[in-house]
């Protein structure tokens, strides 16, 4: 009975003690699970800390070099800053102390945009790095066989239709007025009949080149943000759904390898990007871990 006693007695501090040590492997779990998660070890480890907790990203250097290292680089306060009314360039940590200053829950989480960064933003922008060809956008059809538009393109109304596939066709065929278009109508459908999905991308302004590999971008990966092709700065997004209308369109650079959950989580609040809001999680640092 005393053994059961002595047991009982020590059971608190044996409790308190397994608990301090499950706290303590705890801060390390994150990362190490993180690093076991990567597809390769040699990519660089980062971590996002921000409000709601810990985000480890892979990047992917070898899919991606300009932009990935461009990432790194403004994360470490290695790419200049060019204050806005000054003109003066200087080093900083960018992303220090900035916000995911756009949610669209369930879709995706976006931060490191130069509108909220009072301290100004990198005066270069990068190229696209996306290999449509090992996307496989080169085969995939605009029109499906029943006329339908591919899936992909996300076109939901004319207006869409008009806007991103009829006049980036009509100013490649150079069909400058209605009566040119009346004259060639069979060449535009025949034209319609046979583009892909590369090539309508293509038509918009978007350029790609054969020297990396690509991804899609899918639930967990993290792109650059852009407006419009050839168009990258220090604006990234963490997607949290697979999203093939944005495949060929956004550099992916990496993807989420532990802390998925608290993307989720900042997901799960709208922010509008037009104004700041209080209820956007804020960015406490992103720096490489291994």
């Amino acid at each position: 009975m005393s053994r059961i006693l002595n047991l009982l007695n020590l059971a608190p501090s044996l409790l308190l003690a397994l608990s301090l040590t499950l706290a303590s492997n705890a801060v390390f779990a994150d990362a190490a699970s993180a690093q076991l998660a990567m597809e390769d070890s040699q990519n660089p480890l980062m971590l996002i800390n921000t409000s709601q907790g810990e985000v480890y990203l892979e990047l992917f250097p070898g899919e991606a070099p300009l932009n990935t290292a461009n990432f790194i680089g403004l994360a470490e306060g290695e790419v200049d800053i060019i204050e806005p009314e000054s003109g003066i360039s200087f080093t900083r940590r960018y992303f220090n102390g900035m916000r995911f200053h756009r949610v669209v829950p369930g879709f995706v989480i976006q931060g490191g945009s130069p509108a909220y960064n009072p301290f100004g933003a990198p005066a270069e922008l990068l190229a696209d790095e996306i290999n449509a060809d090992y996307l496989g956008l080169d085969t995939l059809a605009v029109l499906n066989a029943d006329g339908s538009f591919n899936e992909m393109l996300n076109i939901s109304s004319k207006q869409d239709f008009e806007t991103e596939i009829l006049k980036p066709l009509y100013l490649k065929m150079r069909i400058d007025t209605p009566a040119d278009l009346l004259a060639r109508q069979n060449e535009v459908l025949t034209q319609l009949q046979q583009l892909t999905v590369k090539t309508a991308y293509e038509n918009q302004g978007y350029r790609y080149s054969p020297a990396n590999s690509s991804r899609k971008v899918s639930r967990g990966v993290i792109a650059m943000a852009n407006s419009g092709p050839d168009s990258n700065g220090p604006e990234f997004f963490i997607s949290l759904e697979d999203a093939d209308w944005l495949t060929g369109k956004h550099t992916v650079i990496g993807k989420v390898v532990e802390g998925m959950d608290v993307a989720d989580t900042i997901g799960a609040t709208a922010i509008d990007d037009s104004e700041f809001s209080r209820l956007s999680t804020m960015i406490y640092s992103i720096r490489r871990v291994n």
